[in-house]
């Protein structure tokens, strides 16, 4: 997939996300790296059917991969 258009697909949740309070965003009441990744992946899935995975990195080190329900 070209990146341009994953970009676009998935810039008005970045803007709901980027410099928010997570906590009051409908679904994310508790907005643990797991619970983004797969609000993300809900939200992406419809206008992205060949999407496989949502990875969110919280640290170089820690973070979690969402592959759907």
């Amino acid at each position: 997939m070209d990146f341009a258009e994953l970009k676009l697909k998935f810039k008005p949740l970045y803007e709901q996300l980027d410099h928010h309070y997570l906590n009051d965003i409908p679904g994310l009441d508790n907005p643990t790296s797991e619970n983004i990744a797969k609000w993300i992946w809900h939200q992406l899935k419809p206008a992205l059917p060949q999407l496989s995975k949502i990875e969110i990195r919280e640290t170089c080190t820690s973070g979690c991969i969402y592959c759907g329900d």
